[in-house]
């Protein structure tokens, strides 16, 4: 991996518009870590972008070019990134954009940095962020030189990037706005391809053929790894027997995977996995074939496997008591929210369960409506919270009550965030998970204070 090569090589700072992002802060630090001046703008305050100012970056939240830094005026020296999910309306953005700047999306930028690595590449509806943090543990384990930049803050290296090397880099291939066809990866991964951001794509079918584009972008004497059933040719991985990687013999105990995995070539005992739920089998398996495939050794890479120890918001165990269990998960799609379930069900049966559940735009809850409805209603009880605009206006009809009234469950209700703390209170759940893409993990420190606190009295 080497410093951005697009007529740039005097670029001395980079200004990121959106820099709170998952995405964005990754390629934020990347630079931070390379030398460069790194300065940006987000529209809240955040973990993240408190997190950023800690390690020296200069960070606003009003939309003013008064305030950016004057040093970030210069368009010969100044790399412009933004996010898709700024509107083109933004002044700061109007602002670069009309005065000569180096402007790039996020993945046109991604896919600069990583194109002179072996780049490893994970894409899919669901998974990418756990397939690509498990990657990245393993290939550290293997003492790979490597840059990794996640979508998620993982717990093995308390960041969403890691910085030891250039030869490989590990990357999350994201649909959305096609931002995956600005990759060439070397080998990549297709978790899933459930139907997902139709404000972009319009159709299932549409989304369907940007993956098939995906694919064609790979590196000459590229592998594709592709989850059994997929409608793509590549070496298939799976819980099924018939998939070239697959993985059998399945023991759960106390929240621990015991399990074989078979490869095209081998068989690879009393593997350790502990992450509960079937998608964090698959997501270990994704990643474990992966590495395999760019050659790093199969023992190494299954023990590995045992000391992966998750990701924020992703199945985030919050308390663990007899009596109280609270798991966060960003999941914000139906297929999600069904694997969170399901993984719960397993790995404390018989307990009762609240969720509670942040829709994430307008737009995904009216086209999932009904799968949301049916994958909400399997909980105990449903707690709904507003809808999270995001990038979003509002649309006429499409409310959380408007949610609620399709859920098939008794014991549902929508509620503030200022009286939900009194709700959960009110449920006495054994298991609490609280569900969504947007801010509700911010509502995780007040709740654990609250209710975990109150379970301990």
């Amino acid at each position: 991996m080497t410093q951005i090569t697009m007529n740039t090589k005097d670029i001395k700072n980079v200004y990121f518009i959106g820099i709170g992002g998952i995405g964005m802060s990754a390629l934020a630090r990347y630079f931070n870590g390379m030398g460069k001046s790194v300065a940006g703008y987000d529209r809240t305050p955040s973990p993240i972008t408190e997190a950023l100012a800690e390690e020296g970056v200069s960070i606003h939240f009003k939309d003013d070019i008064a305030l950016i830094p004057p040093e970030y005026k210069n368009p010969k020296h100044t790399l412009v990134v933004y996010t898709p999910a700024v509107p083109t309306s933004h002044t700061e953005l109007q602002f670069f954009t009309h005065h000569n700047f180096t402007v790039k999306k996020r993945a046109e930028v991604l896919g600069l940095v990583t194109q002179d690595s072996f780049c490893l590449a994970v894409a899919g509806t669901h998974g990418k962020t756990t397939t690509s943090c498990i990657l990245a543990h393993l290939l550290k384990v293997c003492q790979a030189p490597f840059t990794a930049l996640l979508g998620g803050i993982s717990e093995n290296f308390n960041s969403n990037l890691v910085l030891d090397g250039t030869e490989y880099a590990v990357v999350e291939a994201d649909e959305f706005d096609r931002s995956f066809l600005q990759l060439s990866p070397n080998i990549a991964c297709v978790n899933s391809m459930d139907a997902d951001h139709l404000d972009i794509y319009g159709t299932h079918d549409d989304m369907q053929q940007s993956y098939r584009d995906f694919t064609k972008r790979l590196k000459p004497n590229g592998k594709l790894l592709v989850r059994y059933g997929l409608p793509l040719e590549g070496i298939t991985f799976g819980l099924e027997e018939e998939a070239d990687y697959h993985i059998s013999n399945i023991v759960m105990k106390e929240g621990t995977y015991t399990f074989d995995i078979f490869t095209p070539s081998q068989v690879i005992q009393h593997v350790r996995l502990h992450r509960p739920g079937e998608h964090h089998l698959l997501n270990a398996l994704a990643a474990f074939a992966m590495a395999l495939e760019a050659g790093f050794p199969p023992d190494r890479l299954a023990q590995a496997l045992g000391s992966f120890t998750g990701i924020q918001r992703r199945f985030s165990y919050h308390s663990k008591e007899n009596d109280f269990v609270f798991i966060d998960d960003y999941a914000h799609h139906p297929t999600e929210i069904d694997a969170v379930y399901q993984a719960i069900s397993a790995a404390h049966p018989g307990k009762t369960i609240t969720a509670v559940f942040q829709p994430h735009l307008f737009s995904r809850t009216r086209d999932f409506a009904e799968g949301f409805a049916k994958s909400l209603a399997q909980f105990d009880t449903v707690l709904l919270l507003d809808i999270y605009p995001a990038r979003e206006a509002p649309i006429p009809g499409i409310t959380s009550t408007w949610l609620l009234d399709k859920i098939e469950n008794p014991n549902k209700k929508c509620v503030s965030k200022a009286a939900l703390i009194t709700e959960i209170k009110q449920c006495k759940p054994e298991v609490l998970v609280t569900l969504g893409a947007g801010d509700i993990g911010q509502e995780v420190p007040k709740i654990k204070q609250a209710v975990a606190g109150s379970h301990a009295n």
